[in-house]
């Protein structure tokens, strides 16, 4: 995203958080729900060091700091919060945990925590705590957190969901009406809409957030990077039907999508470039938002929908998974958890779900109830992104092998050079099994 929208994104929020009171939310709860209880003594002259993404959108960071602050009036503990882009906290964290020092918490995406499990403390307390007092947490979390079924490595705080992001009235002059819900239909827009100069364009560079639709890609024609006993199994059918299916959206794009990263996209859209991506909600509060009366305009023509269905007939989605991780060698383990406990209770977690503004998609399921997925109907179709998503080491356990796999963009690879024609698709699926398979060895 560009300095432009990442300071101008939710910047009249306060509207929003009007709409959805905490008064309304809570009263949605029944009275046993709140009789779940934790016991967590911080330890005497804690302080904090939380590490976080730098926000997408102001009023994620906004509400954020206001909880923090709560946080220390009521416990007395000073927290420091540092803000790196996405790609510079991975390498932080790492670095923190393979030295034993750095920040207590770290916020980082994806499986990051399963790089180095044993350098993390066991929450499971307290997400058995907010599991049972905020309606369970979805499957997904537990995936990416839970990998053995017993100890969590960490608490789930969300996802930012890759939705498709397009212009109402360029799809209808393109002929369609509504967004397909199937590849074939999907495909023809994209041809209908490059045909009357209004192209469409996907990232494929190693995009964190916007790179993920090409797990989508590879799922919806039925392939995978490793099935259910974490085999390799990239190089399949399925994968080369999925990536002749890219060769033919990619002809469709407007030029330089292989070197996209995570902002080109927004910018493309915000500029008219482009009239369908995916993206997380961002786009749409940056139009909103926008002093600039011509992409403030764009507001009211943006819509958003569910990737399509592809030949396997089930949605497949993939977001950007984030967690909340609490490292082994923090002097004050108590304090540490104390924080996220107090952070993910409702007094503080939906101001903040407000914030973002639908921005960040929730892990417990309590939080569907939450205004801002009605306030406005085209905040809807984000709720379910942690419902709905499938982890990045589908079909398989994650671990080692999946979050340095993902870490790789080894399918984001494949889909670039299959789409570009830099290899011919069977070429493209065997280069990937090969990376795939120095992560996965047996």
């Amino acid at each position: 995203m560009t300095e432009f929208n990442r300071r101008t994104f939710l910047e009249g929020t306060a509207s929003v958080a009007a709409t959805a009171s905490l008064g309304t939310g809570a009263a949605l709860f029944a009275p046993a729900v709140h009789a779940q209880s934790l016991s967590l003594k911080p330890e005497k002259g804690a302080k904090l060091r939380v590490l976080r993404w730098s926000r997408f959108v102001q009023g994620d960071i906004d509400a954020y700091m206001v909880n923090v602050k709560k946080f220390t009036e009521k416990t007395g503990i000073e927290v420091r919060v540092d803000n790196e882009g996405w790609e510079d906290v991975r390498p932080k964290a790492a670095v923190a945990a393979n030295t034993g020092a750095g920040p207590d918490i770290i916020l980082s995406t994806n499986d990051d925590a399963n790089l180095y499990p044993e350098k993390l403390l066991d929450v499971s307390d307290v997400a058995e705590y907010l599991g049972k007092k905020y309606g369970g947490w979805y499957p997904a979390c537990e995936a990416y957190l839970r990998p053995d079924g017993k100890k969590w490595l960490g608490l789930g705080l969300g996802a930012a969901g890759s939705y498709m992001v397009y212009r109402q009235s360029q799809l209808q002059a393109a002929g369609f009406d509504s967004f397909p819900k199937d590849t074939d239909g999907f495909l023809k827009m994209l041809k209908a809409l490059a045909a009357k100069g209004t192209p469409g364009g996907f990232a494929l560079g190693n995009a964190t957030g916007d790179g993920l639709w090409t797990n989508w890609l590879i799922w919806s024609h039925g392939g995978k990077l490793v099935d259910a006993n974490n085999k390799v199994v990239i190089d399949s059918p399925e994968t080369i039907r999925a990536l002749e299916y890219a060769k033919e959206m990619y002809a469709t794009f407007i030029p330089g999508t292989l070197s996209w990263l995570d902002p080109n996209n927004n910018k493309a859209f915000l500029d008219s470039q482009i009239s369908v991506t995916n993206n997380g909600i961002s786009i749409y509060y940056a139009a909103k938002n926008s002093t600039d009366p011509k992409v403030h305009a764009l507001a009211a023509d943006i819509n958003h929908a569910s990737f399509p269905v592809g030949p396997v007939g089930v949605p497949t989605e993939s977001h950007l998974f984030f967690n909340q991780m609490i490292m082994k060698y923090t002097k004050y383990p108590n304090a540490a958890k104390e924080f996220l406990r107090f952070m993910m209770e409702w007094d503080q977690f939906d101001p903040w779900l407000t914030g973002a503004g639908g921005y960040i998609a929730q892990p417990l399921k309590a939080y569907e109830k939450s205004a801002i997925w009605t306030v406005d109907p085209k905040h809807t179709p984000y709720r379910d992104g942690v419902k709905n998503m499938r982890p990045a080491g589908y079909a398989g356990r994650l671990g080692y092998a999946s979050a340095g796999a993902g870490a790789d963009f080894i399918v984001c690879n494949m889909v670039a050079e299959a789409a570009s024609g830099a290899k011919t698709p069977k070429e493209a699926a065997e280069r990937a099994q090969k990376r795939a398979e120095r992560y996965y060895k047996v």
